[in-house]
């Protein structure tokens, strides 16, 4: 501590002001005022003592202050001061001495001084803590206290380490065995509020109850609550208030009797509803899980609880109770819902449900009763309200479908796997059925989803299957995907379907629609295309019945053996005046009938084409190709068709569309005599277009020239006029050169004129300007140093005037004070006490002189002469300078 600090390093205390306390001073003399005091040392029995005031103090040889006159300590009231190495007193409140006259201290102990009159500090005692207000404690706060040692304080005995409160509203007087930890405010509890309380050590709560460390305990008393010295606030807590729509969900740490009286166990959970109370609050054992809200349930909603708690409280786990609207009720721990809160299934005339069985019961919603077993299947038709007991799974639920005439779906049994088509009614899937989706190759469903006519050259034309979508996009659970696969056949055309399991073909020709059986599907045709022919290039379902054509390029070789390539357009035709199933199959006979016709035409053509010459077939080209493909009749007339009896395939005309050599000979031949011609015609249109360039240029240089003359002469005038202009310009150039030097050199000479003056005029303006600065200067300089000077001798005036006046004052002041008789007596105090000696000394006459101070010895002489002076008066006596004279 500082004080024991101090008295270890052997240097003397010093006073607030910072002065050394062993700083010495050779004055004798002191005066030490009231309230004041002072150390001084006597160096010879080396003991300090203490001088206090009000008394002045001469110092003697042998002693030397080593504290200089300093205040006393003050302490008001309601103040105090802690005071290190205190004196000692006996019971009368005495100093103590030891033998060496020293007095004795309390040496590295303490001492707290309360309000009482100002003292001096002793040799040796340190002034530890400055003199401070008491702390006032207030209400609702208090001071944690704590024991530094062993003592005792109104019967009650502290230990060193003990902490307890002081609480206010009061003082708190300090003690050197106490020290103060900290404030302690108290904590205000609000109504549904309580603190959480934890024990330190072991101690006693303010109802006296025994707390044992690290016990908690909820403190639920509204109002403020100041924790004890032992006591930690872990928290505040707030009550939850209960409703009749929340519920709080609690699980207990430990066993334990709530507050309800119950006793429950560790991990055990249950919940605090509105009956139960209006605010809980959770003890120290109780963990609030969360808040569970009412669940309600309509007259048209039911749910089911899984694990659900039975009478006993205890969970009921793998069980399931049903729970019908209207009703609320909370969901206690443990129980959940199995899927949510569910409506009631509500059924019209067109609505089923299929339901099955979990497990055996008795089904009391049929008339008789019925045992099920687990895994039966039934069906519930509407309209009807059903909610299903937790033995009941509900699988599907079934709609009716409308189907028209046209529209159909695909119904699988599932017990016998038969399929079968359903159309032209509504219907609605018993319990044993489930639609069932028609798998179509994917070029075919590529072909119906794609909705445009499958052969080239042709305009657009719909081909729309109702109800079908992507083979990809389809499932079994979906109704659209199960409807009946529907072809719309367009006008004269046909589509053939053929029965894989009957093994039979059908033959439909539009406008109709097809509607395939679960085993049907649909013939699929791969025609030639492009230029020339390829196979497989188009793929169809629809064969057109034509009117129709097709082009094909095909190569043939005349009789010279030029090679031509010829550009051929068919018609053709499909005869379908007999209908009947025979017929009618026949034009599915020939796969491509394209590829067919084009090569058999192809090889009529190359056949007649080779006994004919060029020249020939170049000027008869169409009857030979139309001879060739139908041939001639009895009567060498050209037919006109041709029929493909495999399939009834009339072929009505061919057109050539181009011809074009394929031989290079050829076809540079050819090419030469276009050119000739092309040469000739351009030569006559070369030489027409010379002769009419030659003649417009002949009249585009006659109109130049004369432009050119025009333009000379317009150019002379303009020379002319230029010179005449030249001239005129020269001569007033000349001028007005002559003229303007004259008038430049007249005009500089008048403005250096008028600036030389200007200059002088501003040098004497300037010069005229300082002049009267520094005459103003120099005038008012004089007048503030005369202003200076003036006030300087008034305040000096006055300075000697109030000076006499205080003296005359102060004399006047003195003289009044003493009075006449006061200084009457001052000034004859001298001689009357010196004859006052003599005369007691028995002396008559006598001359006493220092031998420095001359003696007026007329006074004196009159001693002398006896009576021969005695008639001189006693005013004519003088006395010395000094006061000194004779007497007789």
């Amino acid at each position: 501590m500082f004080c024991f600090e101090i008295l270890s390093s052997g240097i003397m205390p010093s006073d607030k002001s910072g002065v050394p306390a062993s700083q010495g001073n050779d004055k004798s003399i002191y005066r030490i005022p009231p309230y004041m005091y002072m150390h001084v040392l006597d160096q010879t029995a080396n003991v300090t003592r203490v001088e206090a005031g009000p008394k002045t103090y001469v110092r003697q040889e042998n002693e030397r202050v080593v504290l200089e006159p300093r205040k006393m300590i003050i302490i008001p009231p309601c103040h105090y001061c802690i005071i290190c190495n205190p004196v000692v007193r006996n019971a009368e409140n005495a100093l103590i001495y030891d033998i060496s006259g020293q007095t004795k201290l309390r040496h590295a102990d303490l001492e707290v001084r309360l309000e009482q009159e100002p003292f001096p500090l002793y040799p040796g005692e340190v002034l530890f803590r400055d003199v401070e207000p008491l702390t006032v404690v207030h209400a609702n706060s208090a001071l944690l206290l704590k024991a530094n040692r062993d003592f005792e304080e109104a019967g009650v005995k502290r230990v060193a380490g003990d902490e307890w409160l002081f609480e206010g509203p009061g003082t708190f007087v300090p003690r050197k065995e106490v020290e103060i930890v900290r404030t302690v405010s108290a904590t205000v509890i609000k109504p549904n509020q309580a603190l959480r309380l934890k024990a330190k050590t072991e101690t006693k709560d303010r109802e006296g109850k025994s707390r044992v460390a690290g016990e908690e305990w909820i403190v639920k008393k509204t109002g403020a609550y100041l924790p004890g010295a032992y006591e930690e606030i872990v928290d505040v807590v707030d009550a939850y208030v209960l409703t009749e729509k929340e519920a709080v969900h609690i699980r207990a740490k430990r066993t334990f009797v709530d507050e309800f009286n119950k006793t429950r166990k560790n991990g055990e959970e249950w919940l605090i509803t509105f009956e139960d109370t209006e605010t809980f609050i959770p003890g120290v054992y109780e963990e609030v899980v969360g808040v569970v809200h009412i669940t309600t349930l309509s007259n048209r909603q039911y749910c089911v609880i899984l694990d659900p708690i039975g009478e006993d409280g205890k969970p009921q786990l793998g069980k399931k109770k049903l729970v019908k609207g209207e009703k609320s009720f909370f969901m206690k721990p443990g129980e959940r819902l199995e899927s949510g809160i569910q409506d009631v299934h509500v059924l019209s005339e067109n609505e089923g449900l299929v339901l099955k069985a979990r497990e055996a019961f008795l089904d009391n919603s049929e008339t008789p009763a019925i045992n099920r077993k687990p895994g039966d299947r039934w069906m519930i038709n509407g309209p009807a309200e059903y909610i299903p007991p937790t033995e009941v799974e509900i699988v599907t639920k079934r709609y009716s479908i409308a189907l028209d005439e046209n529209e159909g779906i695909y119904v699988r049994n599932i017990k016998t796997g038969h399929v079968r088509l359903v159309s032209g009614s509504t219907y609605m899937l018993t319990q044993d059925e489930e639609l069932w989706v028609k798998e179509l190759p994917p070029f075919v469903e590529e072909l119906i989803n794609q909705g445009m006519d499958p052969l080239s050259d042709r305009g657009s034309w719909k081909m729309m299957r109702q109800g079908a979508v992507p083979m990809k996009a389809r499932s079994k659970s979906d109704e659209e995907g199960a409807r009946a696969v529907t072809l719309r056949v367009p006008h004269n055309a046909a589509v053939q379907v053929y029965d894989y399991k009957a093994k039979k073909s059908r033959v439909v020709f539009g406008p109709d629609l097809v509607m395939l059986s679960p085993d049907e599907q649909f013939t699929q045709l791969s025609l030639s295309g492009d230029k020339p022919k390829r196979p497989n290039v188009i793929k169809s379902l629809c064969l057109l019945l034509g009117p129709d054509f097709c082009t094909d390029i095909i190569t043939v070789e005349t009789a010279d053996h030029a090679r031509l390539s010829l550009q051929l357009a068919y018609n053709w035709y499909f005869d379908v005046n007999d209908k009947s199933a025979e017929k009618a199959a026949k034009l599915f006979s020939v796969p491509d009938f394209i590829g067919d016709l084009c090569k058999a035409i192809a090889s009529r053509i190359r056949g007649a084409v080779a006994g004919t010459n060029f020249d020939d077939f170049h000027k008869n080209s169409a009857e030979v190709i139309r001879t060739a493909v139908f041939g001639r009749d009895e009567h060498m007339k050209i037919r006109k068709t041709f029929c493909f009896p495999q399939n009834n395939l009339y072929i009505t005309s061919v057109d050539i569309q181009s011809v074009e050599p394929v031989d290079q000979r050829t076809r540079d031949s050819l090419q030469k005599s276009v050119q000739l011609a092309i040469e000739i015609t351009t030569s006559s249109q070369e030489a027409t277009a010379r002769h009419e360039a030659e003649r417009r240029e002949q009249e585009a240089k006659g109109r130049l020239e004369r432009q050119r003359i025009s333009d000379e002469v317009e150019a002379e005038k303009t020379r002319k006029n230029l010179l005449e202009l030249q001239v005129a310009r020269m001569a007033i150039e000349n001028c007005g050169q002559s003229k303007a030097e004259a008038l430049s050199r007249t005009e500089a000479q008048r403005i250096e004129a008028e600036a030389a003056i200007d200059q002088a005029k501003a040098k004497a303006e300037a010069k005229r300007i300082e002049a009267e600065t520094e005459l103003d200067r120099l005038q008012k300089a004089r007048e503030a140093e005369l202003g200076y000077v003036k006030r300087q001798n008034e305040l000096e005036v006055e300075k000697t005037k109030l000076l006499s006046e205080i003296e005359i004052n102060k004399f006047e002041k003195v003289i009044t004070s003493l009075g006449s008789d006061t200084i009457q007596a001052v000034a004859s105090a001298g001689q009357e006490f010196q004859v006052k000696l003599l005369q007691g000394l028995g002396i008559q006459s006598a001359l006493i002189t220092d031998g420095n101070t001359p003696i007026n010895l007329f006074g004196t002489a009159q001693g002398f002469l006896g009576s021969a002076l005695t008639g001189v008066p006693e005013k004519r006596r003088r006395m010395g300078s000094d006061g000194e004279g004779s007497y007789t």
